[in-house]
């Protein structure tokens, strides 16, 4: 992955308090990560909030956008809206000899460190903003919006009958196990 200081940040320059990053993502940033080549036509913005602390930093990412992608039901394209809310939360630590490991929301960077590179984090939420299921919305009328005929399909080969049935568990079919019943005890 090449170098690129567009997504540092030099802390140790900036007042405390709030700044604000905007941060356009698009299909050039994608391709320097192993990115699901499925997705395509990137179009996003994540606008950070970094608030300066004395010994820690809150980051707010703010992820908004659009990206192309295949439909898991009926296997065509469509344009998938992007918007989540992220935080988190970095702390300095005394010096580098001292490792401390990352938690889920929590990262720790040595105080000698005078940037901070952001752009493995705007990955990460990037990622995170696309569903594990990603189906056509709905048109206005309520009915999917699914290509029809791939629809159509996908219901003809749900409706047949299970031919490769094994003959072994057929004979089980039939036999009924009762439940035994318990007598009930008073307290």
């Amino acid at each position: 992955m090449k170098h690129n200081r567009e997504f540092e940040i030099a802390w140790q320059g900036l007042k405390p308090g709030p700044h604000t990053y905007v941060y356009d993502i698009d299909d050039r940033f994608t391709q320097e990560r192993e990115v699901d080549k499925s997705f395509k036509n990137w179009n996003a913005k994540i606008t950070l909030t970094f608030d300066k602390h004395e010994s820690f930093f809150m980051l707010h990412f703010d992820v908004d956008g659009k990206v192309t992608v295949p439909c898991d039901r009926c296997g065509d394209e469509f344009v998938l809206r992007l918007w989540d809310e992220f935080d988190l939360v970095i702390k300095l630590t005394g010096d580098d000899t001292e490792k401390i490991e990352d938690e889920d929301d929590v990262a720790f960077i040595p105080r000698s460190e005078t940037v901070i590179d952001i752009s493995s984090w705007l990955y990460e939420y990037l990622m995170l903003s696309i569903p594990l299921q990603r189906v056509h919305p709905d048109k206005e009328d309520g009915t999917s919006g699914c290509n029809p005929q791939a629809l159509n399909l996908l219901d003809q080969l749900s409706e047949q009958p299970d031919h490769n049935a094994n003959p072994l568990w057929k004979g089980l079919e039939g036999i009924k196990i009762e439940k035994e019943k318990k007598p009930k005890t008073k307290k």
